[in-house]
């Protein structure tokens, strides 16, 4: 997963579909439903890197008017009517050509011709209409990973070689000593070359065990997920406001002891947009948010019709679905011996970027009600006050009768 995200918009994207001269329309068509790629490579034995042949594209083939046995050699472009470029091409030099020459492709080839990369149009108009995604300095997204105590020094090398650029462990509780093991093992392999997050705590003492450990972030929050029930079936958590305020206390007070500043990321409670302000402003330098990302197009679950809605699927890493029993093995039984999460379905919300965009709105504009145009002014500034459950009733609409949005019949 780590490698596809990688390869999804590296500016010089290694061929994802490839096929010889020998297959037919039908290859073509079932190859484009498997990954979605229009942009075929031929080559000459298949590869992603095999000798350039040519390029099939949905404008090649028309399949009301060809045979799905046809020859991809009788139909593609062939190598003598496209133009490339060579290894030494740089990412601008590729999208200068793509716009000279009006392709949608340019493939990257070495001195053999053999096919190296692919750059595509629609990546360079994509970061264009995204100025704020964030990427590597070969314009790759940034891609985190998660790992646990047990198998690391073998899951760290692989995700690192896939492309991984930041790791956390994934557990409901952060304090304890497996973790620091871990983050020794990663200092004493890869130095501070690897990024290496930890958690979950919900107290000072936590923190500092971590930060003191060699942990670059620490995660706050244990029982706050809207799908975590480690609270209701082993007690232990805390109320996620009263976590993170502490935490952030106990950051600031290693900072100012050590120089070392170590981020903290909020993860739970977040169930209205304005709980990513509050979160900020206690004192979170980023936040985590699974439900809020899980009712989106862009997450991988399905999406469903319940009660003539549409919902999406989400479920915790405690539950029985996720079937993840080596986050929470004691050296028994590899199953789960009782669940920490459930198994639930999302109000579906539609696609990431307009819901993200307005979320952003809010944030900047509470951020403005405050006076504030940074999140450390924000954590400064903002007047934190505890409000009564008569208060919650009166912020929202009362004593009124809401008119209908469609007129009367």
């Amino acid at each position: 997963m780590v490698a596809r995200v990688k390869g999804y918009k590296a500016g010089f994207v290694t061929s994802a579909s490839n096929l010889t001269p020998e297959n037919t329309l039908a290859d073509v068509l079932a190859l484009k439903a498997r990954n979605g790629f229009s942009t075929v490579a031929i080559t000459a034995d298949g590869t992603p890197n095999g000798k350039l042949l040519g390029i099939v594209t949905s404008r090649d083939y028309r399949i009301s008017r060809m045979d799905p046995s046809d020859k991809v050699k009788d139909f593609m472009t062939p190598r003598d009517k496209l133009i490339t470029a060579p290894a030494e091409t740089t990412l601008k030099e590729a999208n200068d050509i793509i716009w000279e020459h009006k392709l949608n492709s340019l493939p990257i080839v070495d001195r053999d011709d053999n096919l190296l990369y692919f750059v595509f149009r629609k990546d360079y108009s994509s970061h264009k209409a995204n100025p704020l995604e964030l990427l590597d300095d070969k314009k790759r997204y940034l891609v985190g990973a998660g790992i646990n105590t047990r198998d690391y020094a073998q899951r760290i090398p692989a995700l690192l070689n896939a492309g991984a650029d930041v790791l956390v462990i994934d557990s409901s509780e952060g304090y304890t000593c497996w973790q620091s093991k871990t983050i020794a093992w990663v200092r004493e392999t890869y130095g501070d070359s690897v990024k290496i997050g930890a958690g979950n705590v919900v107290d000072r003492d936590g923190f500092l065990f971590l930060a003191r450990a060699g942990a670059d972030f620490v995660k706050v929050g244990i029982g706050g997920g809207s799908i975590c029930i480690t609270r209701e079936t082993k007690g232990i958590g805390r109320g996620q406001a009263t976590a993170l305020i502490e935490v952030a206390a106990a950051r600031d007070e290693y900072f100012r002891e050590t120089g070392i500043y170590v981020p903290i990321c909020s993860d739970g409670g977040i169930v209205h947009d304005y709980h990513m302000t509050l979160a900020l402003a206690m004192g979170a330098d980023f936040l985590m948010l699974g439900r809020y990302f899980a009712r989106f197009d862009e997450s991988p679950t399905n999406k469903v019709m319940v009660n003539g809605a549409y919902m999406k699927e989400y479920w915790g890493e405690g539950s029985n679905r996720a079937r993840n029993w080596q986050r929470y093995d004691l050296g028994g039984a590899s199953k789960l011996s009782f669940e920490e999460g459930v198994d639930s379905y999302v109000t579906y919300a539609g696609p990431l970027h307009d819901n993200v965009e307005a979320s952003l709105y809010k944030v900047k504009s509470t951020m403005c009600n405050v006076g504030v145009t940074t999140i450390p002014d924000l954590q400064r500034d903002a007047k934190l006050t505890l409000v009564s459950s008569v208060s919650i009733v009166e912020g929202g609409y009362h004593d009124v009768t809401l008119r209908s949005a469609s007129p009367a019949k």
